[in-house]
């Protein structure tokens, strides 16, 4: 069948599509690279992908471009959801004989509902869905394909589970799919070098935290690894491919699992000369760190999530206090540059506890930062803390334009309390003189950067305006 596979448009600069463990429009704008998508393109021949956000593809353009397609794949959000459904329904009213397939985090956690919800949904393909919709383009019937749900006879039929892919070697090279249908030029992460390309070299993360999407909805907990040699093919081939790409960025949950693992492929890595990002965690020690640096790692991406050990351990982070100041020395005497992470909101946060998680990135002080409401996805355990609680409100998890706002409140910390701590956090840990300092040497010394630079704050204080007027610094007052 010939094959559409979107991520779809569902707000205007919305990365909450294919590559996004924190579906959200961000306050600045930024795009990962649709990686799932691409997988399952790869695997069916006669196939387009189409990744609308950072494309600028409006929703009447996948409208005509659908009108051409048999089969659409399209990669849902929780917070995109119910525009995701309308535009099916419109998908469907053009071209009426086209088969629909809704995927990602929330239709494989809630399958019943999401068909329920409208029935220009054909069916569900549930967790990774790489082999699941090729079988359906390739013909096979429904009732054979393992991961799906579907409507027969006035009931949805849930098939079994398919288990989560064990060979990863056996999946076709993204790269490929990226030069035929996609522009980088278009992706742009702030803390990395522009333009960058993304892919994985494993599935899955062991960890336990309680508030990540991705491991408790959609890959599983198992980790699963690419060999050596079929990451650094990969590498290689997307060098052939894009020669104007500056960094490769290793997008598994957590590139520095395995002590072994890391340091043999940081050897098969060293002689091929590119720079590269990955996320990390803080228990990577020197040695890792070093063979990290070594085989031309630049930046690590890394969830300190909290500078209170009570509230980290509330997540299950499985961290302590200490591991990230030694995690941060090593990095510093490495030469290797952190993105931190850092997270509002989960179990036993109070306003002392983020006072508490400030003064510690300040004293981290990695290159840039991350903060971020914790959002309660339906699967993760944080939901079904706050739902058993009774903390959840009615309110949604977006704002119009896809920013992210709690639906959650505690009796000791409002939601205006906990979305201006955001904006708190960002102001004192930004405007301090060493990042400042820290910001416009980049911009002397780059002009490429200095121009992003420029977008980046004009993105950021329009949302820090609407914030404000949501919040009316109510903890700042409060605090």
């Amino acid at each position: 069948m010939k094959t559409l596979l979107l991520n779809p448009p569902s707000f205007e600069k919305f990365d909450g599509g294919a590559g996004a463990r924190w579906p959200a429009r961000r306050e600045i704008s930024s795009y990962w690279y649709p990686v799932w998508l691409a997988y399952a393109a790869g695997l069916i021949k006669d196939s387009r992908l189409v990744d609308a956000p950072p494309h600028g593809i409006s929703s009447e353009e996948v409208i005509r471009i659908a009108e051409d397609f048999e089969f659409l794949v399209l990669f849902t959000s929780k917070p995109g959801f119910q525009n995701d459904v309308r535009l099916a329904e419109k998908i469907k009213e053009v071209n009426p004989a086209v088969k629909i397939a809704f995927v990602g985090p929330p239709v494989s956690v809630q399958p019943e509902q999401a068909l329920n919800a409208s029935s220009a949904i054909d069916f569900v393909a549930r967790k990774e869905f790489d082999y699941t919709v090729a079988e359906f383009a390739s013909g096979k019937d429904l009732k054979q394909i393992a991961g799906v749900s579907y409507r027969e006879g006035g009931k949805i039929v849930h098939n079994a589970d398919r288990p989560p892919i064990e060979d990863l070697d056996s999946l076709p090279f993204i790269v490929e799919i990226y030069r035929r249908d996609l522009d980088p030029a278009k992706y742009n992460i702030p803390f990395l070098k522009h333009p960058y390309l993304a892919f994985y070299t494993s599935r899955g993360c062991p960890a336990r935290c309680i508030y990540c999407l991705w491991p408790q909805t959609f890959t599983g907990h198992p980790w699963r690894v690419r060999s050596n040699e079929s990451v650094v093919a990969e590498v290689r081939r997307a060098l052939e491919l894009f020669p104007e790409v500056k960094e490769i960025f290793f997008d598994d949950d957590t590139w520095a699992w395995g002590k072994t693992r890391v340091i043999e492929l940081g050897k098969h890595l060293k002689g091929i000369n590119f720079t590269w990002s990955c996320n990390s965690r803080v228990h990577s020690d020197y040695d890792m760190l070093k063979a990290m640096k070594e085989a031309g790692c630049r930046l690590l991406v890394v969830g300190f999530e909290s500078g209170d050990q009570e509230v980290l351990n509330n997540m299950k982070k499985g961290i302590t206090l200490e591991q990230s100041l030694t995690f941060m020395k090593n990095c510093r005497e490495l030469g290797l540059t952190v993105h931190g992470d850092f997270m509002i909101g989960l179990p036993g946060e109070t306003k002392q506890t983020i006072m508490r998680t400030i003064e510690f990135a300040e004293r981290l002080d990695p290159e840039t930062i991350q903060v971020s409401l914790a959002h309660p996805y339906p699967g993760t355990e944080f939901y079904e803390y706050l739902q058993t609680n009774g903390y959840l409100t009615e309110d949604d998890m977006s704002d119009e334009l896809g920013h992210q706002l709690p639906n959650y409140e505690y009796p000791w910390l409002s939601r205006q309390e906990i979305v201006d701590a955001v904006e708190y956090f960002y102001a004192r840990y930004y405007f301090r003189p060493k990042v400042i300092y820290r910001i416009i040497r980049r911009a002397i010394f780059d002009s490429h950067d200095r121009s992003r630079l420029y977008q980046e704050a004009r993105d950021y204080l329009r949302l820090r305006a609407r914030r404000k007027k949501f919040t009316g610094n109510v903890f700042e007052k409060t605090r």
